[in-house]
């Protein structure tokens, strides 16, 4: 499958189903600003407060013909294999994009495991296959990278700014970074030291197109 991110912010996302795989399908979106729409007789615990919240909205029905229409995403997590199936062809139809919890062959993207810091997004997808592994992965990420990795991608961003100041070629800047972000730079990162870490490639900016 493609890798791709996409901006949901107030974006129509429908998710057909009430219980805890369609909880898991919300969070996410939630998180990026979507519009969320639940279809579902009843809802679980969490989704009932997002309902009372108006954090989402709940349309209390089982699936219906058209009830999909004028998604930007579609989520068919029902517990009928045949609802999801019938809910996730129409929408297909109609050009929604559309996960089916199962049968997952079905869906036209599936949403990796991931974890968040700060603006730094690491995720991890078996395209369906293992959502189990998937999960021992990203716990695994989450371990590995602490918040500091979020902390240094936001300096990076502020020590890209002042490099983009600086006369030069985009080429040039580009081959720049590939020789200062080494595993030096990293290991300074991984032990929490930034302020040494910026230091050194605030020096090599410095230095950056002053050579004859």
């Amino acid at each position: 499958m493609y890798a791709i991110q996409l901006r949901l912010m107030d974006r129509h996302c429908i998710v057909l189903g009430g219980g805890r795989v369609a909880q898991r399908k919300v969070r996410p979106l939630l998180a990026e600003g979507a519009l969320i729409e639940v279809i579902a007789p009843a809802l679980c615990g969490e989704l009932q407060q997002l309902a009372a919240a108006g954090k989402i909205r709940w349309r209390a029905a089982g699936y219906t013909a058209g009830c999909l229409a004028g998604a930007f995403l579609g989520f068919c997590a029902t517990d009928d294999l045949a609802v999801n199936a019938a809910a996730a062809a129409e929408a297909q139809r109609q050009g929604s994009l559309v996960n089916v919890a199962a049968p997952p062959e079905q869906s036209d993207f599936q949403v990796p495991a991931s974890i968040r810091r700060g603006r730094l997004q690491l995720t991890v997808s078996t395209g369906g296959a293992s959502p189990a592994f998937s999960r021992l992965l990203r716990e695994r990420l989450e371990r590995e990278y602490g918040r500091v990795y979020g902390e240094w991608l936001e300096c990076l961003e502020r020590l890209r700014a002042e490099l983009r100041k600086r006369p030069g070629t985009s080429r040039e800047r580009e081959h720049f970074w590939r020789q200062i972000l080494t595993e030096d730079i990293l290991a300074l990162v991984e032990q929490g030291k930034l302020e040494e870490a910026e230091a050194e490639v605030r020096n090599a900016i410095n230095g950056f197109g002053t050579q004859s």
